[in-house]
């Protein structure tokens, strides 16, 4: 018996009228983003929101930043997929960074707030 491994370039998903088609491409990038989120988490050691959602989308946000908005030239970078993972990795960690300094203050404030009174009887 043989068995063929067939590995498609492109799936494609129609729903109604809404055609998406997700490629290797695309897998890539979310597995690197994962990574790197995951990384980023490690580094600045506080973990955001959704888990490996959470992590995906600040990665991906943080990769967007050194990337497209903030372009740091003169830097040697390693590229995956062309995704350049070094400037990626550092807008990561900045902004998952930037999501501690915003949201500690609510954690902290909501958690001190509560007391618990022991039962007396």
């Amino acid at each position: 018996m043989t068995s063929f491994m067939v590995f498609a370039s492109d799936v494609t998903i129609k729903v109604g009228g809404n055609v998406w088609t997700i490629g290797l491409d695309l897998i890539i990038y979310l597995v690197v983003a994962a990574v790197l989120g995951l990384i980023a988490e490690y580094i600045v050691g506080w973990r955001v929101p959704f888990g490996i959602i959470g992590a995906i989308v600040a990665a991906l946000v943080g990769m967007w930043l050194l990337t497209k908005v903030i372009v740091i030239g003169g830097i040697g970078d390693y590229y995956i997929q062309n995704i350049p993972v070094f400037r990626a990795l550092i807008g990561a960690i900045l902004f998952v960074g930037l999501w501690h300094l915003i949201t500690y203050g609510f954690y902290r404030r909501r958690y001190h707030t509560r007391h618990h009174t022991p039962i007396t009887e």
